[in-house]
């Protein structure tokens, strides 16, 4: 199985990733923003558009904990590539399948750095008529100059340190962590 991380840049998992959320907490939180969700859909049939690659593993275990039907559609955006800092510029890679308008939609976020990225997809959808528009993020970091976005739905507010785990990724790695934790250092 081919390794994106070289030998020289493996890091100890165990000594370098501090736990800022154990599976157990991720799965409560997880439960009560499905519920709440499921409340304020009641009778509606929203389309929930994760945004990749971070949000994939936090939208497959939320749908399961929500109890109204949902439409799936995804929406790649890219502004960090291999960089622990976001470059400021946002691009779409991959675009929705589906057509959005009066439509309520719910975009589903793993985290809300700069919110430059969410403010751009906002925008983005707002052109495209849907009936609503809501945001539910898994974390929201507190970053000096921070984009103001409504988030609805919000599981942890989180320090200005840099998470990998449950979907956060490193230079594509270390998404499968059950957990989330941050990096101090890497070399």
């Amino acid at each position: 199985m081919e390794h994106f991380v070289s030998e020289d840049e493996k890091l100890d998992w165990k000594n370098n990733i501090n736990v800022l959320f154990s599976e157990e907490a991720l799965k409560k939180k997880v439960s009560e923003l499905g519920y709440a969700i499921s409340k304020d859909y009641k009778d509606r049939n929203p389309i929930l558009i994760a945004v990749l690659k971070g949000s994939f593993i936090f939208i497959a275990d939320l749908c399961r904990r929500i109890t109204v039907p949902v439409i799936f559609d995804f929406m790649a955006v890219s502004s960090y590539g291999d960089s622990m800092v976001s470059s400021g510029v946002v691009r779409i890679t991959k675009d929705l399948d589906y057509s959005i308008e009066n439509r309520d939609v719910l975009i589903i976020e793993d985290i809300i750095d700069s919110g430059r990225t969410l403010n751009y997809l906002v925008k983005n959808i707002e052109a495209r008529n849907p009936k609503s528009i809501e945001i539910c993020a898994l974390l929201d970091k507190d970053v000096p100059g921070k984009f103001k976005n409504k988030i609805k739905y919000k599981g942890f507010d989180i320090p200005n340190k840099f998470v990998v785990g449950y979907g956060l990724d490193y230079a594509e790695n270390y998404r499968n962590l059950p957990y989330i934790g941050y990096i101090e250092n890497i070399s």
